[in-house]
């Protein structure tokens, strides 16, 4: 019978074999945990340096027609990932147990994923985590929990606010609907949507309706303002595309979260809303009166969420900015889902944590969610590896203007408390 020395002597020697392989070996592994679809993949000449994608939210397939995406992408475009492979980097990707607010599944996968990196390839010099959007609750969650499984994050499009406040923000939306166009009781109330709600079929139609019917951009202009929402694409009297997207969010997917919370999560009891006179001169001009609609809006400040339901949320996940190493966040100036005053948000979080030394913040002139662009996102990653490898934070030289990023840009402040 093996003692416990000699077991621990072969366990070793197998890691160390299997490390020298992956370093002159190409490798593709597929498989699952505990749910979650996983991929792997290893370059020729690996540089010693692993990349852990958290892929952003993916609509549950809760409804007739729909098919839930299980693949398990390992770099935020597939047209990045030669690149990234090119360039040396170790690449890794979950699925995630599950589709919707799966944040909870996220950080738990992504975690696990780490440990089968290790148990099939090896120990890397450097871990990276990089996520986008919800992705980057995971990423930035996982930056204040863990001190062994990465060693830097790099936080895309972040919902840098939190759970909380960003799901706030979508009842202020459909409060401004509410006024501007009238909710419809067959969705729930604006606080408590109902979580079944189904976009496609039930909501869609009467938005698009609405949109395209006389007056609708001036509406939509409203909700934009008084959200302190900024849309993917200028002001102009035509289709507001954007609110496709974010009615999307503060209709189905609230439900999801409804139903994982255990009930409704949103609150505005701390609310206010207004408009500067630019604003409300900008919207007469466009036929929309803007003084009823704010009355309106400021008289239904009145929405509490049950406390469990509300720490359901809160714990998957507010963030409290108690960073551990570097993070680096990357946001487009344009922004109509996840504002770029998320940015300012976390960095306030994580001043008042007293670990501003470990953020570096990043802006491009993007238009878009997430619109970065390949060499934006390699010249991100590049910062956050050397940043790791170095202790030198990267300043704004590491961020060329050329390249569409903005040095010196300061996003706007949080629009609510």
């Amino acid at each position: 019978m093996l003692t416990k020395l000699v077991l621990a002597t072969v366990a070793a020697l197998l890691v160390l074999t299997v490390s020298a392989s992956a370093a002159t070996t190409p490798l593709d592994v597929t498989g699952e945990l505990h749910g979650a679809p996983y991929r792997i993949v290893v370059p020729a000449d690996w540089n010693g340096t692993l990349v852990v994608f958290a892929h952003g939210y993916r609509d549950l397939a809760d409804h007739p027609g729909e098919v839930d995406d299980r693949s398990a992408p390992v770099a935020p475009s597939a047209a990045l990932e030669p690149a990234l492979l090119a360039q040396g980097y170790a690449l890794a990707g979950s699925a995630f147990a599950s589709n919707g607010w799966a944040v909870r599944e996220g950080i738990g996968d992504t975690r696990e994923l780490v440990s089968r990196f290790r148990s099939v390839v090896g120990q890397p010099k450097r871990t990276l985590l990089w996520g986008f959007s919800m992705g980057s609750l995971v990423t930035l969650t996982l930056a204040e929990q863990t001190a062994g499984h990465f060693d830097g994050y790099l936080a895309g499009c972040a919902v840098g606010g939190g759970t909380t406040r960003a799901w706030d923000g979508a009842l202020d939306t459909a409060l401004a609907y509410d006024a501007a166009f009238g909710w419809r009781s067959a969705w729930g109330t604006i606080g408590d949507v109902r979580d079944d709600v189904d976009f496609d079929t039930e909501v869609a139609p009467t938005l698009l309706g609405q949109l395209l019917g006389p007056g609708g951009f001036g509406k939509a202009e409203f909700i934009r303002l008084v959200t302190g929402t900024v849309p993917s694409s200028l002001p102009s009297p035509s289709f507001p595309g954007w609110i496709l997207t974010n009615m999307f969010f503060t209709t189905e997917a609230r439900g999801e979260l409804e139903r994982r919370a255990g009930g409704p999560y949103v609150q505005n009891v701390t609310h206010a809303y207004s408009l500067s006179a630019a604003d409300k001169a900008y919207l007469a001009a466009l036929g929309v009166n803007a003084d009823p609609l704010l009355a309106y809006m400021n008289a239904h400040r009145d929405v509490s969420a049950p406390p469990a339901a509300r720490n359901y949320a809160e714990h998957w996940a507010d963030l409290a900015g108690r960073i551990k190493k570097p993070v680096l966040t990357l946001h487009t100036q344009t922004d109509s889902l996840v504002p770029v005053q998320h940015e300012a948000a976390y960095a306030a979080d994580v001043a008042t944590a007293g670990r501003s030394d470990e953020l570096a913040q990043a802006y491009t002139s993007g238009n878009g969610h997430c619109a970065f662009t390949g060499p934006q996102l390699l010249t991100a990653l590049g910062a956050l590896d050397r940043w790791v490898a170095t202790g030198v934070k990267p300043d704004a030289a590491s961020f060329p203007p050329a390249l569409g990023f903005l040095p010196g840009f300061t996003p706007p402040p949080w629009p609510q408390p």
